[in-house]
């Protein structure tokens, strides 16, 4: 089969599994079924024909509007559905049709629905992060770029780290300064990108988190007390990890070297 052929194909696979996400970043943290009932309207709550649920074509032919009630809906949706297509072709492009890149866009797929549910909501939910801790150490079986010890240190490091870190700030200031959800969530990362992954995206989240975080409170003018989510920036820095961590973890050795 063609290349190009498999990249259409395996992107229209990605933005119907997208069109499932966005469901599950709605219904999650409201604790509601994710299989019934089908799609409804955000704002008439009716159900959506499935005519009227093609990821993108859809939203783009109705003009994001609902057809019943004509309520405007969200450019975030076929975007999260845009989003998850050209991750299945990342994946693809980076470990070809193969074991290794199934598992990692579902890891992938796993991090967007929590991202998406941290923003909105400041929660990372135990649903997704504490089962896909388990799956993660069991794909290591199966992964040829990590073996289990590697996974299992990274789970214990990533959790590990983060407990040290919240209970430090703590003790310190008298005030919980990250959730519980973070530290599963780093967990969960280290369980499938090992011990030297979660170094890197420690790395990545908190300089980006910092610079960000800074940014948006100074924007916001509340003297630095503005709640940044700090899920999605280790999500960006495990996505980040996945696809170039090995060149970047080379990258640093060899400036390591030369110095």
């Amino acid at each position: 089969m063609p290349a190009v052929t498999v990249f259409v194909l395996l992107f229209i696979l990605g933005c119907c599994i997208g069109s499932f996400l966005n469901v599950c970043i709605y219904r999650i943290p409201a604790a509601r079924s994710i299989v019934h009932p089908g799609s409804t309207c955000p704002q008439c709550n009716s159900l959506i024909k499935f005519y009227d649920n093609i990821p993108v074509l859809s939203y783009l032919w109705l003009m994001g509007k609902c057809r019943r009630c004509g309520g405007k809906i969200s450019f975030r949706y076929p975007m999260i559905e845009l989003l998850t297509g050209a991750l299945a072709c990342a994946c693809f492009m980076k470990f070809d049709l193969s074991v290794e890149a199934g598992v990692y866009f579902c890891f992938l797929a796993a991090l967007l629905v929590i991202s998406f549910i941290d923003i909105d909501h400041q929660i990372v939910p135990d649903s997704i992060s504490l089962p896909a801790i388990p799956i993660g150490l069991a794909s290591s079986f199966i992964l040829p770029s990590i073996d289990f010890s590697q996974a299992l240190i990274g789970m214990f490091l990533g959790g590990g780290s983060l407990y040290v870190i919240a209970w430090s700030y703590q003790l310190v200031t008298g005030k919980e300064g990250m959730g519980g959800g973070d530290i599963k969530l780093l967990a969960m990362i280290g369980a499938f990108i090992g011990w030297k992954g979660v170094l890197v995206v420690i790395f990545i989240a908190s300089a980006t988190g910092t610079l960000i975080g800074v940014f948006l409170m100074l924007m916001a003018n509340k003297n630095m007390k503005y709640a940044v989510p700090f899920g999605p920036f280790l999500s960006i820095a495990a996505v980040v990890y996945v696809f170039i961590g090995p060149e970047l973890i080379h990258w640093y050795a060899s400036g390591l070297t030369l110095s």
